[in-house]
């Protein structure tokens, strides 16, 4: 292949969009200055891998069943995430009855808590 001024302009371009792309996809660390405790780094990947199947990639969003959850607190996530039920006098957000009990997140609630209650989640 024969490199003609527009092969390296876009050669060039598309170098500049990777980076972009890997630059802006960095860790919370690199985005905010400081980084996320254990224990919220932990409910992060807890919240990205299992929760925005339904609630959206941003917990301050609505997803597409699930509510905005950022701030939840934890005494709401025990019982939501891993019965299934809301804690006494608890109004939902929302009157469907869809998320199913996730039991196997037990001991994991507080760093689902600490992320989204970090003031980052959704960053």
């Amino acid at each position: 292949m024969r490199w003609t001024k527009t092969s390296w302009l876009a050669l060039a371009a598309g170098a500049a969009a990777l980076l972009g792309v890997a630059c802006s996809q960095g860790s919370d660390e690199a985005s905010q200055g400081v980084p996320l405790s254990p224990a919220a780094a932990e409910g992060k990947q807890i919240y990205d891998t299992i929760c925005t199947a339904c609630h959206n990639e941003d917990p301050n969003i609505a997803g597409s069943l699930g509510p905005p959850i950022a701030g939840s607190p934890e005494a709401l996530l025990q019982t939501k995430v891993l019965r299934g039920e809301y804690p006494p006098g608890y109004t939902p957000k929302r009157a469907s009855r869809a998320m199913i009990p996730q039991p196997h997140l037990e001991g994991k609630i507080s760093s689902l808590a600490a992320y989204l209650a970090s003031g980052r989640a959704g960053s």
